[in-house]
């Protein structure tokens, strides 16, 4: 035991005379509990000592914008043990080496650069007008998106899960589907998976399904091509969300998730999108960021009663780069804090 203690203790990312992590440091109170976790595997709270058996009425909550757990709002079970979040983080502190951000680690929001200028909604899709005009690239079905979300428990911090899929529809109307675990934050790092409903660690692009779909179409949104006149389009998502009434700007943001997870757009329909978008209440400019994927785009956000929503488009071309979702209130039970992201997603052609 007291070689595996002392691995540990030299897998430490955040040693007393080492530096902090690259992308910000730890808050003394997390300091602390990582110092007592290496040295007393018997300090800090219940779920991090490794029971006889299964814990039970443990659950797992996937977070979609706007839905915090509490009261009556949405939650998605799980059985997750005592077992496995301690399996991963150990794991995670061995195999990444000192000073390296765990796997486990969420996501800081992202930060709006504090000398640039907001561009306005109305002036970005005049950009995207101009780059629409010849009609280049065109629409294309299927997508390619990397995405953070949130788990969490009642008694273990939350714990962030990396996953990109990359949909490919052929000429047939079949399609393919490929889903890995990778975090391109932290290239070739073990990475935190949640597949068959189990978290546990695996490689960097480990193939949690890969499933080829036979022929099959469909004129009802999602599925059918999406229109590039505003009017239409605004109706296409309101059906495409399975709403009977003007969408709000909360359920605008999450028809474009929608949008964009079945198609790759092309230059017309993202100038609508762009113009659609412009119209949004509430939706604010708040200047330049550069996303998880190191592109440059520009952020617009708008506040709601429990999520802080960014949205975040290529300054040329008006196209949707990512979504994030931010807590705006914290949920102690659950582990979460006002800050904390809870859902990331980033798109590329």
């Amino acid at each position: 035991m007291a070689d595996e203690l002392e691995l540990l203790r030299r897998a430490n990312p955040v040693p007393p005379d080492g530096p902090h992590f690259g992308d910000g440091p730890l808050d003394h109170n997390a300091e602390r509990r990582l110092e007592r976790l290496l040295h007393d595997r018997t300090a800090g709270r219940p779920g991090f000592r490794l029971p006889r058996e299964s814990a039970p009425g443990r659950r797992r909550i996937r977070l979609l914008p706007d839905r915090l757990p509490g009261g009556s709002r949405a939650r998605l079970a799980w059985g997750l043990m005592a077992t496995a979040v301690v399996a991963a983080l150990t794991l995670t502190l061995v195999l990444s080496g000192p000073n390296t951000t765990p796997a486990v680690a969420a996501p800081r929001p992202l930060v709006v650069q504090a000398d640039s200028t907001p561009v306005p909604l109305d002036r970005l899709a005049e950009r995207a007008e101009q780059a629409a005009a010849d009609g280049a690239p065109g629409l294309r079905k299927g997508t390619h998106v990397l995405s953070w979300s949130m788990g969490m428990s009642e008694d273990k911090p939350p714990v962030t899960f990396a996953e990109e899929r990359i949909v490919r529809w052929k000429a047939d109307d079949s399609h393919t589907e490929l889903v890995v675990a990778t975090d391109p934050r932290h290239p070739g790092r073990p990475v935190l998976s949640d597949e068959d409903g189990e978290p546990r660690l695996v490689e960097d692009g480990h193939v949690i399904s890969k499933q080829t779909f036979g022929p099959s179409w469909s004129d009802a949104p999602p599925e059918s091509p999406p229109p590039y006149d505003v009017t239409r389009l605004r109706d296409y998502l309101r059906e495409a969300s399975y709403l009977d009434t003007s969408l709000t700007t909360p359920q605008l943001l999450d028809a474009v998730g929608v949008l964009l997870d079945h198609w790759t757009l092309g230059a017309r329909e993202t100038a609508a999108l762009a113009r659609l978008l412009a119209d949004a209440e509430g939706l604010r400019p708040v200047g330049q960021v550069t996303d998880r994927l190191g592109r440059r785009g520009q952020a617009y956000v708008y506040d709601g009663e429990a999520a802080r929503r960014m949205l975040i488009m290529d300054p040329d071309t008006g196209a949707v780069l990512g979504l994030e979702s931010t807590a705006t209130v914290g949920e102690p039970e659950w582990g979460l804090k006002a800050g904390d992201v809870m859902e990331y997603k980033a798109w590329m052609r």
